[in-house]
């Protein structure tokens, strides 16, 4: 694990205590900071973050001259993320605005190149928000073509399938909802936005919140363009623009690396619970069309989790004129073994003689990727912040039995929309404070059927932490879901941050994976090939590190990596230095699929995740 000649005498010292320390099986912690201490005294590390968020441009000489003032323009509400709870919010604006004759300004930025472009679901959706914000979707040619006709739901073994009936009442039946590509949906909600007026702004990506002298929100900044991968400044260089609001909504989905920065600046998690997370793989296939059920809606769990893995799958048949189906994995980032790779169990899983006979004959057409919360009502952090709010998933609104977030998602941005119009279009909005502050949004989203929901699930996900692991949790849920409706007088908690669940790789044991066979499971780099992902290549890499030298003297050293088994577009490996004499982390930030695992599951939570140029990431085609 130490190459020799890598370490001074007071290194070696420091290390013989760290190797006495791991045969007493000493805290990890304490394991850590012995072995940073050994590493300090080494030679140099390799730079590989060289991202002005970690090295200020200020103490940057080739940044001396370069112009750095911005554009700014004004808008009334400006909203960050184009999903379905930054669109729907814009919407409802726009409707309420034009139902009242006022002139309303909503400004939309989306970092993808186009709207849906970076948007990854199952999905199968429940209409109900889509009915409240379009009562007629089905008339103005809303692209929900599958209505659900059969629900099965399975527990997997390595060779069999033990089937589970779908009960009335309980979160898995999908009676009444359909099967969609959400991408699609998307791209139709950003329709219906322009044709109201909406002003959205694919392909700008919001990299810095903005923030009055009094501390409330002023709006967000676009990220820079025209900067090279070393940090300096090209000759393109441009400055990116402010946005400036009344009131910002931040939507950027699951985990928002500017929510993050507000969850600290307002402390809006001081009354909460950690978030958990898990990470969704994807692929979309054309089959044969005579294994085709179109509205058929499977899923499972077990094989080839173990019990004390939360996850399961989900296959779903699609009615797009052609024999599609979307095909998923999903593996909670709470999970201890950092041997695990959720890419190769999702390859694993298709074989199961279950699922392949679905997939033979068949050919893959896409593959993505993307974190989903899972902490739901628990989790849930203060909502509203002078001058500004939080929608949709970013916060964390999502029905994890159910598998279903969008409609609730959709709901925040409209209750949203609802709160903040009247001050917004008041000659003198009651404010304390420059920027907005409209704490009447969490009053009225705590009276809706979101709240409601969400609480009648809370215990659910958490209750898969007992000795029994997923059956345990099974039974939990027919007790107190199906039986007693969710009356449990109790909140359970959750076991914490993912990212401390990790174990070190000498207390497990490594997962020996089958090879690919190329035709129901393939490697990790053809399967990112289909998702369209494209960065430019000269840009500072996005996947930045606080700490370039934790990698190798933490992650690798106690972990065996684990960063590079995670992610599920092989952004990370470990290679040889260049002198030969150990390894470094080497970030292929090009691969990056933005589905942010890596800032959640990061052991050492040294890698933080911001924008790459406005447009990069995947091309995603209705997914």
């Amino acid at each position: 694990m130490f190459p020799a000649g890598r370490y001074s005498n007071k290194a070696h010292r420091c290390l013989r205590a760290l190797k006495t320390l791991q045969s007493e099986h000493a805290a990890p912690q304490l394991y850590t900071a012995l072995h940073r201490r050994a590493c300090s005294s080494t030679a140099a590390v390799p730079r590989i973050t060289t991202h002005y968020t970690i090295y200020p441009r200020e103490k940057d000489s080739r940044w001396e001259g370069i112009e750095m003032e911005r554009f700014a323009d004004e808008a009334d509400v400006v909203i960050v993320g184009g999903g379905p709870a930054g669109l729907s919010a814009a919407i409802r604006l726009k409707q309420l605005a034009n139902e009242q004759e006022k002139e309303l300004r909503v400004c939309l930025v989306e970092k993808a190149s186009q709207i849906g472009a970076h948007t990854l679901s199952g999905a199968c959706l429940e209409p109900s928000a889509l009915a409240e914000l379009f009562p007629d979707w089905k008339e103005r040619g809303a692209p929900l073509n599958t209505p659900v006709t059969e629900d099965i739901f399975s527990i997997l073994t390595e060779k069999h399938r033990i089937p589970v009936p779908i009960l009335p009442g309980l979160p898995m039946r999908n009676h009444g909802n359909y099967i969609v590509r959400l991408g699609n949906l998307v791209r139709w909600l950003g329709e219906q936005a322009e044709e109201l007026g909406v002003e959205l702004y694919p392909g700008y990506a919001a990299s810095e919140v903005l923030f009055h002298e009094d501390g409330s929100v002023k709006g967000i900044a676009t990220n820079d363009v025209g900067i090279s991968k070393d940090g300096s400044p090209k000759d393109v260089f441009e400055r990116g623009m402010e946005l400036h609001a009344k009131i910002t909504l931040f939507g950027e989905g699951c985990h928002g690396h500017l929510a993050k920065q507000l969850y600290n600046k307002f402390n809006l998690r001081e009354n909460c619970e950690p978030q958990t997370y898990a990470i969704g793989l994807k692929e979309v296939w054309s089959i044969d069309e005579k294994k085709w059920r179109p509205g058929r809606v499977e899923h499972s769990v077990g094989w080839p989790l173990n019990r004390h893995t939360y996850g399961g799958s989900f296959l779903y048949h699609l009615n797009e004129g052609e024999p599609l189906v979307a095909l998923g994995f999903v593996v909670g980032l709470d999970y201890s073994n950092p041997y695990l790779s959720p890419f190769r169990e999702f390859q694993r899983w298709k074989h199961h003689p279950f699922i392949a006979p679905t997939l033979e004959g068949g050919h893959r057409i896409a593959y993505g990727a993307r974190a989903l919360n899972e902490g739901g009502f628990q989790s849930i952090p203060k909502l509203t912040f002078p001058g500004g709010l939080l929608v949709g998933c970013s916060p964390g609104f999502m029905n994890v039995p159910k598998i279903k977030g969008t409609h609730t998602a959709m709901k925040s941005g409209m209750l949203a929309a609802e709160a903040i119009f009247p001050k917004v279009i008041a000659e003198e909005p009651h404010s304390d404070t420059i920027g907005l502050h409209v704490p009447e949004y969490a009053e009225n989203l705590k009276k809706s059927w979101i709240w409601k929901e969400l609480h009648s699930v809370r215990n659910i996900r958490p209750s898969f932490h007992n000795y029994f692991g997923l059956y345990g949790g099974m039974v939990y849920t027919g007790i107190f879901y199906w039986i007693l409706r969710g009356k449990e007088p109790w909140t359970l908690k959750h076991r914490g941050l993912d990212a401390h669940q990790l174990k070190p790789a000498k207390d497990c044991t490594p997962i020996e994976y089958p090879k690919p066979d190329g035709k129901i499971s393939f490697d990790l780099l053809s399967s990112v090939a289909l998702s369209g992902t494209n960065h430019e290549g000269d840009q500072p890499p996005h996947l930045t590190l606080r700490d370039d030298s934790v990698p190798v003297s933490s992650n690798l050293s106690i972990y065996d990596g684990p960063e590079q088994r995670f992610c599920p577009a092989g952004v990370y490996e470990y290679v040889p230095t260049d002198a030969g004499d150990g390894m470094r982390l080497q970030i292929n930030a090009q691969n990056c699929v933005h589905c942010k695992t890596c800032d959640i599951k990061d052991p050492s939570q040294n890698i933080n995740w911001v924008v790459p140029e406005g447009g990069g990431g995947p091309a995603y085609n209705g997914m």
